[in-house]
């Protein structure tokens, strides 16, 4: 892609022009330019893949995507997606004149209007002060001119049923429909984690958050056949492509951890068996972790949602960490998940009836309030180093460098 960053975006007969706002890394003082330069960084490899010859500029305060007329779908995909993103909105741009900023804004007006809207309101911001009128004179020109093309379109300045926004800038730029993105800060701005997937709902929203907030991921799944069947390796591969749309090069590490099944089956306390179990995902994870560099774990661990997930039980199982764990979601209850889920396009994957293995080998009276000192005791009694060795040393391993999401 044509590093165009500092030509004037405009656009070409045909194109589409969509104006994009940084979400909170405009917050960043001195470290503001390493934070655009990720986003840049970002939003062009995306659009390599979806909209391949798109354009992307950069201005103070705002970044701008130029595509061709058919790619505006595609394009849209990408920017609600994006972390870093706070809005966008696609864009209509002007020669800075009063007459000129007019004619777009009645045509801005009318394609409000076609979307259902009744009433109106304008909103402006002049950042080059050289334009002939202020913020409150392009309001009321542009109001006036709309109301006179597009009978019945009134101003509402309390309760608008849409708002057309004006910036001038190096052009006139006129816009309405804006979206919200996904805000936060762009991915690999916060390092690299470790994300435990299951097929659950929980754990893919649990990384999705942690890469609004900046977090390039990797992925590892654990399973154990033939008691967990490949189509549950298949669904859990899947809910990686779709995180992997938010964490571009996501690698996703499928360990197989039968031998340590049956370790644990055959030398632990039935009540005991989901929180070693969690224990070892936890010490293989460290194991994987260091090699790849991620500096934490990831996990969907919500409290007392479940009983490997009490206060105690989770202090057992993180004692096997060797860096730190993050728990987006450690306060959320059920619903509140199951809304992201949804909201981020995981769920329908999410709930395909394929369970994993601490589903399928829970036990019937599991031990709720674990104690730390015999949680040790038992673990090591396991002499998990063996079995550990071989599940990590064949692990599979598939790397998600460009998805194929929109």
């Amino acid at each position: 892609m044509r590093k165009t960053v500092n030509e004037s975006p405009g656009q070409r007969e045909g194109e589409r022009l969509f104006l994009i706002k940084p979400g909170e890394l405009t917050l960043k003082g001195g470290n503001r330019g390493a934070f655009e330069t990720i986003l840049r960084r970002n939003l062009r490899a995306a659009l390599e893949v979806r909209a391949p010859g798109a354009r992307v500029f950069s201005r103070p305060g705002r970044f701008y995507v130029v595509c061709a007329g058919d790619q505006g779908e595609q394009v849209a995909g990408i920017l609600g997606r994006l972390a870093g993103i706070a809005g966008w909105a696609e864009a209509r741009v002007a020669a800075k004149t009063v007459e000129a900023l007019g004619a777009a804004c009645v045509e801005e007006g009318k394609r409000l209007a076609e979307s259902g809207a009744r009433s109106f309101k304008v909103e402006a911001r002049r950042s080059d002060k050289s334009f002939p009128l202020d913020s409150y004179g392009i309001c009321c020109a542009a109001g006036d001119a709309i109301r006179a093309a597009v009978p019945g379109f009134e101003v509402d300045l309390k309760s608008p049923g849409g708002v057309i926004s004006v910036e001038i800038r190096e052009k006139a730029y006129v816009y309405s429909l804006g979206k919200k993105g996904l805000g936060g800060l762009p991915v690999g701005s916060a390092g690299r984690g470790l994300l435990l997937l299951s097929g659950g709902i929980d754990s893919p929203v649990a990384g999705i958050l942690m890469t609004i907030r900046g977090m390039g991921l990797d992925a590892v799944y654990f399973h154990t056949p033939p008691y967990t069947s490949p189509e549950a390796l298949d669904k859990t591969a899947r809910l990686a492509e779709t995180i992997a749309a938010y964490a571009p090069g996501l690698r996703l590490y499928a360990v197989n951890f039968s031998g340590v099944q049956k370790r644990i089956q055959e030398r632990a306390p039935a009540e005991w068996s989901t929180v070693l179990l969690r224990m070892a995902m936890m010490d293989a994870a460290s194991s994987i972790g260091e090699k790849r560099g991620t500096k934490c774990l990831v996990t969907g661990e919500s409290l007392s949602q479940v009983a490997s997930q009490t206060v105690e039980n989770i202090g057992c199982a993180e004692s096997r960490a060797r860096v730190p764990v993050l728990r987006p979601l450690i306060g959320m209850d059920k619903e509140a998940i199951t809304g992201l889920s949804k909201r981020f396009g995981v769920y329908e994957t999410s709930i395909l009836p394929y369970p994993d293995c601490c589903v399928l080998f829970s036990p019937p009276h599991p031990v709720l309030r674990g104690s730390l000192r015999e949680a040790g005791r038992l673990y090591e009694a396991l002499e998990l180093g063996g079995p550990l060795r071989e599940a990590l040393e064949t692990a599979s391993l598939q790397v998600f460098r460009k998805s194929r999401g929109t």
